[in-house]
Order: C-alpha cells, then structure tokens, then sequence
C-alpha cells in the first residue's frame, strides 16, 4: 500500500488478546487471531491460473498489480477478457488462460518534476454512446495525474483490444492546478454506474488521503472521445464518536485521513459500497445524496494509535472492542456477485488476514453476513491470494474455460519468485469453487 499502516502482526496481536476475552460470545469465524485460527475456520478455493508477475522495480517497469475487471465477449465467451491496473506500469489486458494480451503504458510526466501516470483502479462502463458510436469502456483513476483515463475494447481490433479514447482536455478531479496535483491528493478509487431511469453513466472516484467520493457523468466528445464533468461529492466521516464518549480517527501519517478505495455498484438500485480502508464498508446512494451508513466495521475500528515518524508506522493502543468481526483493516477489493433472481452477493478482501467476506447482496436483509473463504495455492507453482488489493466477479459462462463465472483476485505477494523482487499479480478462480465454498 501507498500510506502507511499499523504492522500486521501488532494488530493481530492485539486482536488475539481482545478475542480470548470473548470467544465465548463469538462465532467461531470471527475469532481474528491467531491468523490460522481464522483461516482454519474458513473455506478454501484454489486459482485455477494466475498472470504472470509484475515487479514495481525499475526493471520491472514500476508495475505493480493492484485492481481488476472482466469483459466478457458476448459473441465468444471464450475470448473475453481480464483488464487490470499495474499502477505505474499502466494497465495489462489477459486472456482467460492469464496470459497478457496488450500492455498499455500510463502517461508520461508532463515535466521532470511532476509524477507520472499511476493506474489505481478500474471498471466499465457497457454501450456509451459516443460520437462514433455505441462503445463498451474500460476506465482507470490515474492518481498520478488526477484523471480519468478511456479505453475502448474491441477485440476485433488488430493491434490489441484496447484503444486510448480520453479527450486530452479532460479536467483534473479533484485539484485546481499542477501544483495540487504533485501533492497527490488525487483520484484513486473507482466504480462505474448506469442510472437505469436516466441512461447516463456515471464514474464515482474517491480521493486519495482524503474521505472524499465525487461523482463525474461521462460525456462523449468530439472524434469518439470521453471526457467528464462532476456532479456532487461527499465527504465521509473521519471521526467517530466511541461508545464510551471519546472520540476516535483511524492512526496514521500526520495530515492523511482514513480514505476509501474499494467501491461497487449495485446496478439494480444503485446502491454504492465504498470501503474505507481502516474504517469499514459504507453503503449510500450512488448518486452520493442521502446519508451514509456504516454496514460494517473492520475488527481494529476504535484502537488508538500513536504514529511513530522514525519507522513511519502506527503503535496500536488497547482494544475497546468496539470493532467488527468479519474483516481485518485494510478492507479493499469490494465486487459485486449477482444472481439472476436478485440474490447475490458483495464480496469483501479482508486484506489484513487473507481473507475474504461476503454479504447478502439485499439492502432489505441488511447486506448480512453469509461467509467467508480464502483463495490458497493449488501447487506448488500456483500460490493463492495474499494481501488482496482488488477483485473482481462474473457470474456469466465465460466459455470452457470458465463455464461457471469467474473470480479474479489481486495477490499481494506472488510466490515462488525472487524474494528481492516485489511481484504481484492476479489469480483466476472458478467461481463455483466460490459458490460452494459460500453454501457450506
């Protein structure tokens, strides 16, 4: 991650002491530490291939695997596609064997001391209707240079599935200047809505450091170009009020509030899930009116912190239990598994433990809990999922090799490889294997 965090293993060591205080009142899933008390409570699915690693190193190109989405060709199903963020490294297409189909640089610096493109996130957007025509979209936040960028898929296209369609006078979101963009307080997290009363399209990006979401329409411009304009943002809490009367902000550096990343829509009612990361998973209109709610908490909400500028890392204080039970900060990779009868799923990485959670996919059932599962090596070559930054779900036959859907999950820490290196990458998963693992 980009900010930095409370060390790992501090935080479950917390959470064992808080745990074995009240096991008794607890589901046996919900006990967060030790680590393999969890994962031992909880399913496992194994990947059924994975993209070759990405190295954030200069020989690497700086690319370093963070958020997926899934297209599937509806003329051959065997064709679709995985298009994915490697930050830095701009975005990488995959087939359904995971092999890279195109690889797409990130802009350049606009001068030496300006940051260069850096894709976080991305989702599409299906049948915008542009100058040129009805066009299916993958879009990306680049938070290097606080834009949305466009790309067109047609996988008849000869030179590669993707062609770069942003309107070059397309504004940056969230800064006023160059300036405010080398601060880097820019956009980062992204999900794409249609408005099924209005047609419109819409992309909700969140702001990096900051609680803030904006909601930008998508315009067609000239030549077959998409460009923006923002609607409203909102600004979710960076406090909270505790139980006990104090009050309470996520630990972290000086001047950085708790910001959110992960986010889906639900496009059957426009539901927008947002994950704050060391905060939890909010749930509010998509069109960002009306007041937000907390469904969820990750289990350290409510620790006290102390920053420490030396280590650049967060000592956590005593545990008022206040917290949840089913995720462990950072909550990412929200996606949304749809049913056809309505039912389905929001499933959640739980980043700090390896896990993942899913919810009733239903506002009407209070978004309950219905599981969890782990995505773990299938041999000795193909590893699971670690750390999950993003993930993304279809549940469509995506041909023969993925008759049954598809699950794809960012790996944090791809193995084996070169333990100097930093690799990461992406795991397909039958989804299923997930099914089955959640109806247990």
């Amino acid at each position: 991650m980009v900010t930095p965090r409370t060390p790992r293993s501090a935080a479950l060591a917390l959470a064992t002491a808080v745990v074995s205080l009240a096991a008794l009142a607890l589901p046996y899933q919900a006990l967060a530490a030790p680590a393999g008390a969890t994962k031992a409570a909880l399913p496992a699915v194994t990947p059924r291939a994975e993209t070759p690693a990405l190295h954030d190193d200069e020989a690497g190109g700086d690319a370093d695997a963070d958020d997926p989405a899934i297209w599937r060709d509806d003329a051959d199903p065997d064709r679709s596609l995985v298009i994915a963020t490697g930050k830095q490294g701009g975005l990488r297409v995959y087939d359904l064997a995971a092999r890279e189909v195109q690889s797409l640089p990130a802009p350049a610096a606009p001068g030496p001391d300006h940051a260069p493109g850096r894709y976080n996130n991305v989702d599409l957007v299906h049948g915008l209707r542009l100058s040129s025509g009805p066009a299916d979209l993958a879009v990306t936040s680049d938070r290097g240079t606080d834009r949305l960028r466009f790309y067109r898929i047609d996988n008849s296209r000869p030179g590669g599935p993707l062609t770069d369609v942003t309107d070059p006078s397309a504004p940056p979101i969230f800064s006023a200047d160059q300036a405010e963009i080398d601060d880097q307080r820019t956009a980062y997290g992204l999900a794409t809505w249609t408005d099924k009363a209005t047609g419109r399209s819409y992309a909700l990006v969140s702001q990096r450091e900051r609680t803030s979401i904006a909601l930008l329409e998508l315009t067609p411009a000239a030549d077959g170009k998409v460009s923006y304009r923002k609607v409203r943002t909102i600004d979710l809490p960076a406090d909270f009020r505790l139980p006990n009367g104090t009050s309470w902000t996520p630990c972290g550096e000086p001047g950085e509030l708790p910001q959110v990343e992960g986010m889906v829509v639900d496009p059957a009612d426009g539901t927008l899930y947002a994950g704050q990361e060391d905060v939890g998973i909010w749930r509010l209109r998509a069109d960002l009116t009306g007041k937000p709610k907390l469904i969820d908490k990750v289990r350290e909400y409510g620790v006290p912190g102390a920053y420490d500028e030396e280590t650049e890392e967060c000592t956590p204080g005593a545990d008022p239990g206040y917290g949840g039970k089913r995720v462990t900060a950072d909550v990412e990779g929200l996606t949304l598994l749809t049913e056809k009868d309505g039912d389905g799923y929001l499933l959640a990485s739980s980043q700090g433990d390896n896990t993942f959670a899913a919810y009733d996919r239903e506002v009407s059932d209070a978004n309950e809990y219905e599981g969890g599962f782990r995505v773990t090596a299938a041999s000795a070559t193909l590893d699971g999922s670690e750390e999950c930054d993003g993930a993304a779900v279809l549940n469509e036959s995506l041909g023969s090799r993925f008759p049954n859907g598809l699950l794809v999950v960012q790996d944090g820490h791809d193995a084996p490889g070169d333990s100097e290196r930093p690799s990461t990458n992406f795991k397909f998963v039958d989804l299923g294997k997930v099914m089955d693992a959640l109806d247990d």
